[in-house]
C-alpha cells in the first residue's frame, strides 16, 4: 500500500519556503505522494452571511497545477496527485497541457490526475462554466484528455468540444497520465467504474461506509466488464479528530488521535482492497509547517509496519 500526505494548504499560508520544506520532508520520510485539494475561488462572506459550506475567501488555496510544478521542481521522486481537480470548471485542453508539462518536467510518472465535479457553484459562475451539466461534460472531458495525451494532434467534434487537428506538444512521456475520479454517490461510482483508472471514495474504513462504497464499485466494475482488481483506490485517514472538510470559518479541532487508531485504519483499508491511503493533518492541532512535518513523522512511525504488511 502506498502512503501519501494531504497538502495542508488551508493552514499553510503562502510561504514558498514552507511549501518546499514540507514537500522535501514528506519525500525524506518515505511518503509516496502528496495529494492536494483544488479550489480556484473562495466565496466571499460579506454577501453570504449564512454560508455553511467548507472553505471561503478566508481559506488559502494555491492554484493546484502551479503548486505541483513547484513541488516536483524541488523534490526528486515523490508523486503528486489532485484529490480532486474540479475538471468541469476548467478548459479541457489547458488541463491537458498543464498535466503533460508537469509529467515531462518532473521526469515522468509523477502525476496522478484526480478529477471530480465540484460542489461550489460560486466558482463555476465566476469561471463562466455551467454548474448544472458538469456531470455530463466530465465524461467528454476525460475522453478529450486521453486523446490529447496520446496523439500529436487530434480532431474531435463533440457536444462541448471542437478541436480541429491540434495538439499539446510536448506529450507525456508514456503518452498517458493516470486519471482518477472522486466518486461518492451511486451515479458517480458507476461513472468512475466506466472511465477511471482509480478513485477516491468517501467514508471511514472502519464504520461500514467504506465497505459499502467498495462493494458498490466492485459491482459497477463487473457490470462494465472490467476487473475490479485493476481499479486503484485511495482512502483518507485523519491525523486529528477534526472533519476533513472544515474551513477556517468553522474553527479548528486541536487534538491528534491515538496512533493505534491510525494503524487499525490502514489495516482496514488494506482489507477493503485499497491501493493507496493519505493522511490529512489539517484540523489536527498543527499551527506551522514544522507542526505538519512533525505530524507526518509521527504518523509514518505509527503505521509503517501496517502499511508494509499491506
Amino acid at each position: 500500500m502506498r502512503i501519501g500526505a494531504v497538502f495542508p494548504q488551508t493552514e499553510f499560508g503562502a510561504d514558498r519556503s514552507a511549501v518546499r520544506d514540507y514537500a522535501q520532508a514528506a519525500e525524506e520520510l518515505g511518503y509516496d505522494h502528496i495529494l492536494a485539494f483544488d479550489h480556484v475561488l473562495g466565496a466571499g462572506l460579506k454577501t453570504r452571511p449564512d454560508w455553511a459550506n467548507p472553505y471561503s475567501e478566508n481559506d488559502t488555496y494555491h492554484e493546484i497545477m502551479v503548486l505541483f510544478g513547484f513541488i516536483v521542481g524541488c523534490t526528486e521522486k515523490i508523486e503528486v496527485t489532485s484529490g480532486v481537480l474540479i475538471l468541469p470548471q476548467r478548459q479541457t485542453a489547458l488541463v491537458a497541457k498543464q498535466a503533460a508539462a508537469i509529467d515531462v518536467l518532473s521526469g515522468g510518472n509523477r502525476l496522478r490526475l484526480g478529477v471530480g465535479l465540484g460542489w461550489n457553484d460560486v466558482e463555476f459562475e465566476a469561471l463562466n462554466e455551467d454548474f448544472s451539466n458538469r456531470g455530463q461534460r466530465v465524461v467528454e472531458q476525460i475522453e478529450v484528455l486521453r486523446a490529447m495525451f496520446k496523439e500529436q494532434a487530434i480532431t474531435f467534434k463533440g457536444k462541448w468540444h471542437n478541436i480541429n487537428d491540434a495538439g499539446i506538444k510536448p506529450l507525456p512521456y508514456e503518452r498517458s497520465i493516470p486519471i482518477w475520479m472522486g466518486a461518492f454517490s451511486e451515479v458517480a461510482i458507476k461513472r468512475a467504474a466506466k472511465l477511471a483508472d482509480g478513485w477516491f471514495p468517501i467514508g471511514s474504513s472502519i464504520d461500514g461506509a467504506g465497505e459499502a462504497a467498495m462493494e458498490m464499485m466492485r459491482s459497477a466494475m463487473e457490470a462494465e466488464g472490467r476487473d475490479p482488481s485493476t481499479m486503484g483506490t485511495e482512502g483518507f485517514i485523519m491525523f486529528g479528530d477534526g472533519n476533513m472538510a472544515l474551513g477556517s470559518q468553522q474553527g479548528r479541532v486541536c487534538s491528534a488521535r491515538n496512533p493505534d487508531d491510525w494503524a487499525r485504519e490502514v489495516e482496514a483499508w488494506d482489507k477493503l482492497g485499497a491501493s493507496h491511503i493519505s493522511v490529512n493533518t489539517m484540523n489536527g492541532g498543527c499551527n506551522t509547517e514544522r507542526d505538519h512535518i512533525k505530524a507526518l513523522e509521527t504518523f509514518m512511525s505509527a503505521v509503517k509496519g501496517a502499511a508494509k504488511a499491506a
